[in-house]
């Protein structure tokens, strides 16, 4: 995570240096300023994770210049073929955007619709490796 952590230092540095010159030349204009200045702070938190997990696990082999790809061989994660969950769950989520504009009888229906979505994705294969 070494790099990754370089990485959005330097992302943090740029919104820093550009947070400041346009809070500079733009006579302190607030809605520009505080935007610079929030991506600042979640681009330096993110560093700072980053930084953390490097610190406590030590180096990937992605991190270490003479690693071998076998290092990282083997199977990465476990992957679904077919899933009617995200469907539902991007559906859910446009009606509960509609039912914004049109009324909470419809945000509330579409709620429910993206509460079951989600509760799907997360307990789909909660038993799998039993």
């Amino acid at each position: 995570m070494k790099a990754e952590a370089y990485l959005f230092a330097g992302v943090a540095v740029f919104f820093l240096g550009t947070g400041v010159g346009y809070g500079w030349w733009s006579g302190r204009e607030p809605a520009g300023t505080a935007a610079l200045t929030v991506a600042f702070i979640m681009s330096s938190l993110i560093c700072f994770f980053f930084a953390r997990h490097h610190q406590r696990h030590g180096a990937r082999p992605e991190d270490r210049g003479r690693s071998e790809i076998a290092e990282r061989a083997g199977p990465v994660d476990f992957f679904p073929a077919r899933s009617p969950y995200p469907a539902l769950t991007g559906f859910g989520a446009a009606v509960t955007a509609t039912g914004l504009v049109f009324g909470l009888w419809l945000f509330v229906l579409g709620f429910g619709v993206l509460g079951a979505g989600v509760g799907g994705l997360a307990f789909q294969y909660v038993h799998r490796d039993e």
